[in-house]
């Protein structure tokens, strides 16, 4: 069997060594480049079937790397490296096809498991297949975790009154808020529940291929259509289809929805029939499709068709009961998946993630524990387990936390202004594996200095 190909896209060599000869020792044929320019020639000469790349490089960033690659090759796994200061854009660029993203620091364990589960996926194509497969069953294998606050108590509610109906439902909430959950609960609890439930991320889907995924297309119609292709909506006759990020649509596709949803036939691209469907739909957004309106970019009449009825969910941070009933759930997924057996939350622990912003919602606080369980080896999962800016409650502009380690490297503490202070502190805390000896020794002070500073900030280690 032929060793999966990798390129590994990072300006730090010390990184691309390190993850090259790990990964080569672990069964993989890597390859390396510290600028997004020499990985753009690497993929033109060869596939990759995963590509690690690094969020900020030097001629380039991972958005740009991010499209490139998906232009080249959609069934190419990409996981991006980046700090935690920049998660909300990994989280945003998993919307736009990433399959995930790792913080730095790196751990190899980490790297090497969301490289397994990369891999283990099934390419885009043949996904919504496969996922409509196991949704006839148990909707996509998901479980939907209700919450305990007000606002869960509210939308299980409205859950439960659309579910039985046919309406067109329009989920709204930022990026990890649970959408895709929360459409295949009504799913579940629909009359098409014994049905296939299609998901497709319009966000993630090239312009170019958007009308043949979604209404298919008949050999010949343009280049590369080697053969007839049902699209989403023929996938998912007699069940339900939800369109995510339905806002990144075409107007021409727009428009083809739209019919769709007035006429019930789909026409495939290069076909002259149409083709009568059964189908419910759900659709979600992160964006005020409203705004879309205005600006132009989306069709009003669409809007009103999609919206027949609306549920919106709240950011993690606007629900603070809930966060350690998610945490909870993630902390039992993660021992299933990494054969652990991590009891619960060491009481810092639990204050520190209920303090966190959470600015990449429940997909954030998923991979913050599923990283914590892979890195406890006790009952309780420690502060040790957690990243930085978890640790210290609240996520720190990138800039300031560039601009404490640049200073950091030249003297030490001296100079850093108090919250930059703070955050070198945990950088070089996290960096050291939170040995707080050999970090006093890279912040050019004392033990019992470090200890009162970490008093003074309320770190708890």
């Amino acid at each position: 069997m032929a060793k999966p190909n990798l390129l590994v896209v990072d300006d730090d060599a010390d990184i691309c060594t390190l993850l090259t000869r790990f990964l080569t020792k672990q069964g993989y044929a890597v390859d390396t480049a510290q600028r997004g320019s020499t990985a753009k020639e690497l993929l033109k000469q060869k596939h990759y079937d995963l590509v690690l790349c690094d969020h900020r490089l030097p001629d380039t960033d991972s958005v740009d790397m991010l499209q490139h690659i998906k232009g080249i090759s959609r069934d190419t796994a990409v996981i991006i490296i980046t700090g935690y200061s920049d998660v909300r854009t990994a989280v945003d660029l998993m919307r736009k096809g990433a399959f995930d993203y790792v913080g730095k620091p790196l751990y190899p364990d980490e790297i090497l498991m969301r490289i397994k589960e990369a891999l283990a996926e099934e390419p885009p194509g043949k996904k919504e297949v496969a996922r409509a497969r196991t949704a006839e069953a148990s909707s996509g294998g998901a479980e939907y975790v209700q919450g305990t606050g007000p606002h869960a108590a509210g939308l299980a509610a409205h859950i439960e009154l659309v579910a039985p109906t046919d309406m067109t439902v329009l989920i709204i909430g930022d990026t990890g808020t649970g959408k895709e959950f929360v459409a295949k609960e009504i799913h579940k609890r629909s009359t098409r529940a014994d049905k296939v439930f299609v998901a497709v991320d319009c966000g993630a889907l090239p312009k170019e291929l958007a009308g043949s995924e979604l209404f298919g297309h008949v050999k010949g119609a343009f280049t590369g259509a080697v053969g007839d292709k049902r699209g989403s909506f023929e996938q998912a006759n007699g069940g339900t289809l939800f369109l995510d990020e339905i806002g990144n649509l075409t107007y021409e596709n727009q428009v083809k929805l739209l019919r769709v949803l007035q006429e019930r036939r789909i026409k495939r691209v290069g076909d002259e029939k149409d083709i009568t469907v059964d189908v419910r739909v759900l659709a979600a957004t992160n964006e005020d499709l409203r705004t879309g309106v205005e600006e132009g970019r989306f069709r009003e009449d669409l809007l009103h068709r999609i919206n027949e009825f609306s549920l919106a969910l709240l950011p993690l941070r606007d629900r603070p009961e809930d966060i350690m009933v998610f945490a909870e759930y993630f902390l039992k997924k993660a021992n299933e998946q990494l054969g652990k057996s991590v009891e619960g939350f060491d009481e810092a622990v639990e204050a520190r993630l209920k303090a966190h912003a959470w600015p990449g919602n429940l997909r954030e606080l998923g991979n913050v524990v599923k990283r914590a369980v892979l890195l406890t080896t006790g009952t309780h999962i420690q502060m040790s387990g957690l990243p930085a800016e978890v640790i210290s409650g609240a996520a720190a502009p990138h800039q300031q936390a560039r601009d404490a380690e640049g200073t950091m490297s030249a003297d030490g503490l001296k100079g850093i202004s108090h919250s930059a202070e703070k955050q070198a502190i945990l950088k070089a805390l996290e960096r050291n594996g939170f040995n707080k000896s050999r970090t006093a020794a890279m912040l050019n002070i004392d033990r019992k200095t470090l200890y009162n500073k970490l008093k003074s900030f309320g770190i708890e280690i």
